[in-house]
């Protein structure tokens, strides 16, 4: 018998062996039949699979499945630790807590994959960090630079002067740059608005000192920026200009009075505020009087910016009514008339148009005094006046002046009507005059057709196209009846155009009469 086939005997031997020993133990404890089936078919299954896959087999697929469990954990095992320092050099530099997971035995796909994603979203905050600090730093470094600061403690000289990777991004860092970053901007505006206010200070006195522009030139290059070598020369400037001004105080003093003036005029102050600042009036010119005129103008200069908005309005309003005067003075001018192109109409549509403005505006001013008013709770003023009061005031001056000047021209009609029906009418104009050559005797002119006799000495006619009815160039009767001494020229006055006939009407009729024609020398009108 073969080698083979007694091993198949004794394996079988043992086999069954063990069954009745299993048997024996089942029985000894009491296991009922039913079960004991149940294991038994148990134990055929672990001896014999459905695949009648030899014992050979089931031994090389199970050290094959051992070999790949025991690559998957050493692949598990070598990702866990890559992920663990990845982990560690993450959080180090965000000083945040590691991740908290089992070493000592093999992670599931689920823990490896979770561990992924939480280093994942340190990279991701890493790298946020990294940018916010790396912008911060930048303004720091500007700002430092801006103010002439050099790092003077050990936080900003690790921002400034140390290794960007080195730099820690913890989330109380990055609060700790944000605060510097503020404190350093907040340092460089207030820089600049004192360099700001030490340029202003600067320009107002050497407008006041009257400072020649080569010598401003001298010191142009400071008059930009805020740098802390340029405030220090922006100070040495005003120092030196300060002491000048002493030096010259009336000179200052009256600098100052003009542009005191000049906030009077824009606030519209009346004569009586004016007179309020008795000091503007002295002429004992000290530092005390000095002070004074600098209290007052910075005053003047606040409450020109607190009510500046008004004050333009005011000014608008003001501007728009002289302009509406000049055009109602215009419309009243018979000049307008002569040759005035296309300007004639351009100013009645401007005029028209300031008519519907000027109540517009004054609406809206109303209505910003009276919240401006309940604000403040006083009265806004205008050349000492309530500006409504004064709106009112200058409209009802303009009714009384076009009154005035519609009676005055009434007047001087009247007066000149009765002139020309006792005296007879002469020229409006003054015309050149031209030299009649003498007509042959018995010769007449004659005007549409129609040939009219002589008139009497001293009569007068309508002219036919209408125009200016002339003196008779007939001398009148002496006192002692002798003949009248004819006049040797014409006057030289043209026929006016029969457009201007209505122009010239009150010197045609009379009292519903028609005046009688004129005789000049060698022919009738």
């Amino acid at each position: 018998m073969r080698r083979s086939e007694v091993l198949a005997e004794e394996s079988i031997v043992c086999l069954q062996k063990a069954l009745n020993h299993l048997r024996e133990i089942w029985e000894l404890i009491g296991i009922p039949e039913d079960q004991r089936l149940q294991r038994t078919e148990v134990v055929k299954k672990h001896i014999k699979e459905e695949g009648e896959t030899t014992i050979l087999q089931l031994e090389k697929d199970l050290r094959t499945q051992v070999e790949l469990m025991r690559k998957q954990k050493k692949e598990r095992k070598q990702e866990l630790k890559l992920l663990q320092e990845q982990d560690q050099e993450l959080c180090e530099i965000l000083c945040m807590p590691h991740y908290d997971i089992d070493n000592t035995s093999v992670p599931t796909l689920e823990e490896l994959n979770q561990f992924r994603q939480h280093v994942a979203t340190l990279r991701e905050t890493k790298a946020s960090r990294r940018e916010e600090f790396v912008n911060i730093k930048r303004q720091i470094i500007l700002c430092m630079e801006e103010l002439d600061h050099t790092p003077d403690t050990s936080f900003e000289r690790d921002v400034v002067c140390e290794d960007e990777d080195a730099f820690c991004l913890s989330l109380e860092n990055i609060a700790t740059l944000q605060k510097l970053l503020r404190q350093l901007e907040m340092q460089k505006s207030q820089n600049e608005a004192v360099c700001e206010g030490l340029r202003a200070q600067i320009r107002e006195l050497w407008d006041r000192l009257q400072i020649p522009e080569e010598e401003r030139e001298a010191v142009a290059m400071v008059m930009t920026g805020s740098k802390a070598k340029v405030r220090k020369a922006l100070q040495l400037e005003v120092d030196r200009l300060e002491e000048l001004k002493m030096q010259n105080m009336k000179k200052v003093i009256e600098a100052i009075r003009v542009e005191l003036a000049q906030y009077w005029d824009q606030c519209f102050y009346s004569q009586e505020q004016r007179r309020a600042f008795a000091p503007y009036y002295a002429e004992d010119y000290t530092e005390n009087l000095l002070q004074l005129h600098d209290a007052e103008i910075v005053r003047l200069r606040n409450y020109y910016e607190v009510h500046k908005e008004l004050f333009e309005g005011v000014q608008k309003w003001e501007e728009s009514w002289k302009l509406f005067l000049e055009f109602e003075r215009k419309a009243s001018d018979p000049s307008r008339f002569v040759n005035r192109g296309g300007n004639l109409l351009k100013e009645e549509k401007q005029r028209a148009k300031l008519q519907k403005t000027l109540p517009k505006l004054e609406e809206e001013l109303k209505a910003q005094i009276e919240m401006w008013e309940q604000e403040q709770s006083k009265t806004f003023e205008v050349n000492g006046q309530k500006f409504m009061e004064y709106v009112a005031e200058q409209w009802e001056m303009h009714r009384l002046e076009k009154e005035r000047a519609k009676q005055e021209r009434q007047l001087k009609n009247k007066k000149q009507t009765e002139a020309e029906m006792l005296y007879g009418s002469a020229p409006r104009t003054p015309s050149k005059r031209r030299v009649l050559a003498p007509n042959t005797p018995g010769k007449v002119r004659k005007l549409n057709t129609t040939t009219m006799s002589n008139a009497t000495a001293n009569s007068s006619i309508r002219p036919v196209f209408g125009g200016t009815v002339y003196r008779s160039p007939v001398s009148r009767l002496p006192p002692s009846g002798s003949k009248p001494v004819v006049s040797s020229t014409c006057s030289g006055k043209k026929t006016p155009r029969a457009g201007r006939h209505g122009a010239n009407k009150e010197n045609l009729e009379l009292n519903g009469s028609i005046l009688s024609a004129r005789t000049f020398k060698g022919f009738q009108i």
